[in-house]
């Protein structure tokens, strides 16, 4: 029986970024980051198909700019940062749909709630660097309702306009180094 050594690439974060995108006012878009991340990919080979990915993000490295709606998104409104500390994403399938591009399935858990959520990965390219690293290059978007995951807070303007829509956009560029 022979068994494949799988290759192991770990989140490059100097060279990556995390964000979400949600519509505010119905009227005008907030983007917002996560400045401190951790992620692995275990490959057969660097074709990535099958691969096993994990993420995780730390809720109180968010920031849209607005120290205030930064607090905020960190209270018991939103992410409860000081009771769940991080967002985390496992895969459980890294399907092959066309030339570099994927769907990984997972379960995404933000505070104590874990549902799956379908990723669409778009593989850049494999190159090497002037140090002689190995890079993989990704980007990775997918949509989420933040209400899923418990985060329900919002506010009702005075002329019937909801402050924050359900509907999270998320937008990694990820790139990995070959381990």
């Amino acid at each position: 029986m022979t068994t494949t050594t799988k290759t192991l690439w770990k989140i490059d974060p100097t060279h990556s970024e995390v964000q979400f995108k949600v519509k505010h006012l119905v009227i005008s878009t907030v983007t917002g980051n996560f400045s401190s991340f951790d992620g692995q990919i275990e490959a057969d080979d660097d074709h990535f198909e099958n691969a096993e990915a994990s993420f995780t993000a730390d809720i109180d490295s968010i920031s849209t700019n607005n120290n205030d709606r930064d607090q905020h998104l960190k209270s018991d409104d939103f992410f409860n940062a000081e009771k769940f500390p991080q967002l985390k994403f496992e895969s459980s399938k890294f399907e092959k749909t066309g030339d570099g591009e994927y769907k990984v399935t997972g379960d995404l858990t933000i505070r104590d709630v874990t549902k799956e959520v379908v990723l669409e990965v778009v593989h850049g390219g494999t190159a090497g660097d002037p140090y002689g690293q190995t890079k993989a290059g990704f980007e990775v978007t997918g949509s989420i309702n933040r209400k899923e995951f418990g985060l329900t807070w919002n506010a009702v303007t005075e002329a019937g306009n909801v402050v924050v829509a359900n509907q999270i956009k998320l937008q990694l560029n990820v790139q990995f180094v070959q381990q």
